[in-house]
């Protein structure tokens, strides 16, 4: 099984709270995020949040280390982000993590924003924080 990992589990594993243990048990069987998941990693944990920046560095590190190669944002996969919007009626920005789930060649994609059980062809999404798992 292959696993795409979606922005809010990665906050999740960096935030002490009651998602951690979750957040961080999925990303370690995951294989793949993209470039997008990075810039709204660092955008959430520094606006939002308000992480110090060294943090913020010293977890980027280690998502690193777990996806070495993310997916970068191509032309592609922006139309395949277009056509998912237009034929599932979903907002851009999820659309394109869905793209780039099935880019990679992912069956699960971890996400808490996008509708628990819903399949994309071969890839379904998973609440990891769901009451009762999975």
């Amino acid at each position: 099984m292959k696993c795409f990992c979606d922005t809010n589990v990665l906050i999740y594993a960096f935030v002490i709270g009651p998602n951690q243990a979750t957040a961080q048990a999925r990303i370690s069987e995951s294989d793949a995020i993209s470039v997008q998941v990075l810039n709204e990693f660092v955008n959430a944990t520094a606006k939002k949040l308000k992480i110090p920046w060294p943090e913020i560095q010293r977890a980027l590190e280690l998502i690193d280390n777990q996806f070495p190669a993310p997916l970068p944002l191509t032309r592609d996969l922006h139309r395949a982000g277009l056509a998912l919007c237009r034929d599932h009626s979903l907002a851009f920005y999820d659309a394109l993590i869905v793209a780039a789930a099935i880019e990679a060649g992912c069956d699960r994609l971890y996400s808490e924003d996008l509708q628990h059980g819903r399949r994309f062809g071969d890839c379904g999404v998973v609440n990891p924080f769901r009451d009762g798992g999975f």
